[in-house]
């Protein structure tokens, strides 16, 4: 793997660090057996860290975990369903639209048994 210099590594993480946070709803999808799991994020850039959870085995999804481990990393993906538009009513919080949005996903995908690694309530 080739090294970058300081100074480009510098730059990438300023441009990093300029690209807004955004809050929204993801899917971890298994391409073996097509199961899903939905969560949301208050921060979609942090996706890297859920896969580095999965890779360290520490996801909090024993199911989810049991397959990461069995399959790999390479048959999984990782994708955002939908980003939460912004709204300027102080009354709502990031985290309840989120879980609204989480919920309209789960419902809508209804990632049980075969098809997913939710428990129905």
């Amino acid at each position: 793997m080739a090294s970058i210099s300081k100074e480009e590594r510098a730059r990438l993480l300023a441009q990093y660090k300029e690209i807004p946070i955004e809050a929204g709803v993801y899917r971890i999808r298994n391409t073996v057996n097509g199961k899903v799991l939905v969560d949301s994020t208050p921060n979609l850039k942090s996706l890297n860290g859920r896969k580095g959870s999965l890779n360290m085995g520490t996801y909090p999804n024993k199911s989810l975990q049991r397959e990461w481990t069995e399959y790999g990393e390479d048959a999984f993906v990782l994708e955002v369903l939908e980003v939460l538009k912004p709204n300027d009513n102080p009354f709502v919080t990031v985290k309840d639209e989120l879980k609204k949005l989480e919920e309209k996903w789960i419902e809508k995908l209804q990632p049980y048994g075969d098809k997913g690694y939710h428990k129905l309530k």
